[in-house]
């Protein structure tokens, strides 16, 4: 059981064995609330967050208490005489230390954080769990410890409230109970009060609610700042391993006159200054290779990309990608760099290969990314699937939306080969991919920017895999196209897909080609959707779990006279 499942279930026992020596019972709200336990003193050491329910008072009335005590609500900070120290710090220098009911009275120490949950046991006694950086410490409000007046005491212990951002200063020792606790000399100071309920008790699950008020998602489920901490993880082990391979990391541009580089819809904006449109960027891709033109033979860049598409569990509108170009390799190179990538990355961020990942409600599996990874041949597959499939080079829309028909597969329009195609694959091949899994062979007309490989059957393919995972795809690759005129005329094909509908189709790129002329050398392109590792690497479900904030639908207003009424 995990210490905040722990902590929760300690909050919502009545046992008289865990409140012994409590005096005081908070009424809150209307109600009755146990403001008294106290969990065992391991359980902080490694605590996720001990379970409490705030004070319900307006803020109004709140900021009121506070001007009429003479207390400042939001002081400018000022560094204290006796500098501040780590909540950890301090857990980790007193482990196993200190006598229980004596203090180290030798050096005093001042702490940070917010007030986790307050017990009274008496007037003059006042237990608080101070947490800051995920770790949590007792610290002790006696009178008889305290340095300043009665007056003070009473008005600074009167003014105490769950959530508040505070500063204090005392000397570390241990209850006669064993617990380690600041008791509270020289100072206790109130850097920002709270001045709203955090529902630490009853929790934060609705995702609707989580994911609008991320800040209190952060505050109640601690495990929400672990799997971004992951996510930093996964960002670090990337960059490192393209660093030590001499890679360069660039920034390119995000806003330009035309977005490139992926069958994807731009948002579209205006420049003033220019007085022209301008999209944000769908991948960086065509300025990356230009950089390999330019003389830059590793390149990569980790950034966000921007596709007015839809949104599911595995697409949000802004994401990030890694993309890297490496002149002279191949697709033989890229499978190998992938493969040594996302082993190691396993074994770095979650300390194995295998990782486990919840595929549905019900079913649980262990993916492997010790290589070599698996390898299926696209339209060898759909042939053994579906038979026969007709020369796409001939434009044949009707034959496979008859195809799709028999199948039951719904293609939505407009209809052209590549969609098509998708969708097949989707349908048929990519179920299979639960283990790590390489999709290769895509016909040409799938990948205008990608070089031709002749295999040894004589079918000619794009020069391009993907990589999929938990059925999703996480890495795209190609040998790149460098004949500015086969360029010139897959852009053509491209843009006829355009003007017949299909708003993802890539738009002709006439400077590209005109660097490609320059001459690029052969080239190798990788890219990967960070996002969605992460998701595999943390076991979550959507999307919006390893984004900080991510994209949410606004919400309409009511009308006037029925925000009124309610």
């Amino acid at each position: 059981m995990s210490a905040s499942a722990s902590l929760r279930r300690i909050a919502n026992l009545r046992s008289p064995q865990l409140i012994s020596g409590t005096r005081h019972v908070e009424r809150i709200a209307g109600s009755h609330a146990l403001a008294s336990f106290r969990p065992h003193p391991r359980l902080f050491s490694t605590v996720k967050t001990p379970t409490v329910i705030p004070a319900t008072v307006p803020p109004a009335v709140r900021l009121e208490e506070l001007r009429q005590a003479d207390i400042p609500a939001y002081p400018r900070y000022v560094a204290p005489k006796v500098p501040v120290t780590e909540i950890k710090h301090i857990l980790a220098e007193y482990e196993g230390k200190i006598e229980n009911g004596t203090k180290d009275e030798s050096k005093k120490v001042t702490l940070s954080g917010r007030i986790h949950s307050k017990r009274d046991s008496s007037s003059k006694l006042v237990w608080l769990d101070l947490i800051q950086d995920d770790r949590v410490i007792q610290a002790v409000f006696n009178r008889r410890a305290f340095t300043g007046s009665d007056e003070e005491f009473e008005k600074l212990a009167k003014n105490i409230h769950r959530g508040d951002i505070v500063q204090l200063t005392g000397y570390v020792g241990r209850t006669k109970t064993g617990q380690l606790s600041v008791f509270i000399t020289d100072s206790y100071d109130l850097l920002a009060p709270c001045l709203h309920a955090i529902p630490t008790r009853s929790g934060l699950r609705d995702p609707e609610k989580r994911f609008r008020r991320r800040h209190l998602d952060f505050l109640v489920n601690r495990e929400s700042i672990e799997t971004l901490k992951k996510r930093r993880d996964v960002i670090k082990f990337i960059r490192q391993f393209l660093d030590n391979r001499n890679f360069l990391e660039v920034e390119t541009p995000i806003l330009s006159t035309q977005a490139g580089g992926a069958n994807a819809k731009p948002f579209v904006t205006h420049a003033n200054a220019l007085d022209m449109e301008m999209h944000l960027r769908v991948a960086p891709e065509l300025y990356l290779k230009q950089l390999v033109i330019g003389g830059v033979d590793r390149v990569y860049e980790l950034g966000k990309q921007f596709r007015n598409e839809g949104i599911d569990a595995d697409h949000n509108p802004e994401f990030t990608t890694c993309e890297f170009y490496q002149a002279y390799t191949n697709l033989d190179g890229l499978f190998e760099i992938t493969e040594d990538m996302l082993q190691e990355l396993a074994q770095n961020v979650v300390g194995s290969t295998t990782v486990s990942h919840k595929i549905s409600e019900t079913e649980t599996v262990e993916l492997s990314f010790a290589k070599p990874f698996r390898k299926i041949n696209i339209m060898e597959c759909l042939e053994e699937k579906l038979g026969s499939l007709p020369d796409l080079e001939g434009n044949p829309v009707e034959e496979l939306l008859e195809i799709c028909k028999k199948n039951r597969v719904f293609v939505s329009t407009p209809h052209t080969i590549p969609r098509i195609m998708d969708k097949l694959i989707s349908h048929f091949i990519e179920p299979e991919c639960t283990q790590p899994t390489f999709l290769w062979g895509h016909p040409i007309i799938m990948s205008p920017l990608a070089k031709d490989i002749k295999l040894t059957s004589g079918r000619t393919v794009a020069g391009r895999f993907e990589l999929f995972v938990a059925g999703k795809e996480i890495v795209n690759a190609y040998e790149e196209l460098n004949d500015p005129v086969q360029q010139r005329d897959r852009f053509t094909k491209q843009q006829t897909d355009k003007e017949n509908g299909d708003e993802e189709a890539q738009p002709m790129d006439q400077a590209f080609c005109t660097a490609l002329e320059y001459g690029l050398p052969p080239t190798a392109g990788w890219g990967m959707g960070v996002d969605r590792v992460c998701q595999i690497l943390t076991g979550s479900g959507h999307i919006r779990d390893v984004l900080a904030f991510p994209t949410m639908r606004t919400i309409k207003a009511a009308p006037e006279s029925t925000q009124t009424t309610q």
